[in-house]
């Protein structure tokens, strides 16, 4: 294991688009959300490019993501956003070089698949965290800079957001699938992102006494079934130490049903022997937790926490 160094005010952060692009006001917004964490953004090169629903070529998305490893001025490279096209890089990924120049990589949703790569593949401590464009809520502010900058002191309890808890969806609502604690360390991110590199050489591996984190986003019941099996299927998930699922937002009703996902999720997880809990703060929601690859975490399914046993950084 690889854990970057901390990081603290006034550092330099390189802003990549390795994954989709964004409006350029949307783009400013990022770069000023990073400021006000009292970092000094720096904008790659091909950024701020759009071609088509991506943001450049794979070639400029990749060198963007290659030079700010390689910048020694630079101390974090965090996504802008995620949206899609991050699993085409993964073949022309320069993992010798993220290895020899470790530091924070922050993002999710598309770039579960960077996450993956690196830290399966190099041993790199990443941040399954929000991106530039996120809303740095109390919340999600609170838990990403006490994470990076190594400012809390192991263990730390991260606890559902109580905005989330307010929510008038069961969606956002914890729900204990199957009662236990576990300990492992932590691995997963965007479901649709892991199901898509199953049968790739960049899948999920050495899943044995893991955490397994998942969430998405506007995914009906039967898709959600379609990738879980899919995952069972390709994994030994009943290897896995435990199972903790974000907050499935339907992103369009609001009070919607919860009932059919959570029985979805029963019968795919719920037999595999591990705890399982659904509904913690972290996926395609304002309040946004951030978890680290690769760190050994105890999930407490009926108490709805990840409790990190180590720090995530140097």
């Amino acid at each position: 294991m690889i854990k970057p160094k901390a990081l603290k005010q006034g550092d330099q952060v390189a802003v990549i688009s390795p994954a989709s692009g964004v409006a350029p006001e949307t783009f400013d917004r990022a770069l000023a959300n990073l400021e006000a964490l009292g970092f000094k953004p720096k904008a790659g090169e091909h950024a701020r490019g759009r071609k088509g629903f991506l943001s450049g070529t794979d070639a400029e998305r990749l060198s963007d993501l290659h030079a700010a490893f390689a910048d020694k001025d630079v101390k974090a490279v965090w996504c802008v956003r995620g949206g899609g096209g991050c699993p085409r890089l993964l073949p022309g990924l320069d993992l010798e070089l993220i290895k020899k120049n470790p530091k924070v990589f922050i993002g999710f949703s598309d770039i579960t698949a960077l996450h993956i790569a690196i830290s399966q593949q190099t041993g790199l401590v990443t941040f399954h965290g929000p991106v530039g464009t996120s809303q740095y809520t109390d919340y999600t502010r609170g838990r990403v800079m006490e994470i990076l900058t190594g400012s809390a002191t192991p263990p730390i309890v991260i606890k559902p957001s109580p905005e989330n808890l307010k929510n008038e969806s069961a969606l956002f609502h914890p729900t204990t699938l199957k009662t236990g604690r576990a300990k492992g360390e932590l691995t997963g991110g965007n479901l649709a992102l892991l199901a898509s590199l199953c049968g790739t050489p960049y899948s999920l591996r050495d899943i044995g006494g893991k955490i397994l984190f998942i969430e998405d986003i506007n995914e009906p019941p039967y898709r959600v079934d379609r990738m879980l099996t899919q995952l069972r299927q390709s994994l030994d998930l009943r290897s896995l130490a435990g199972v903790a699922l974000g907050v499935f937002d339907d992103g369009a009703n609001a009070t919607k049903d919860a009932a059919p996902l959570l029985d979805v999720f029963r019968d795919r997880l719920g037999d595999l022997g591990v705890p399982v809990v659904y509904g913690l703060s972290f996926g395609h929601i304002t309040d946004n937790m951030t978890l680290p690859y690769g760190i050994k975490a105890e999930l407490d399914a009926d108490a709805a926490t990840i409790t990190l046993l180590g720090s995530a950084v140097s």
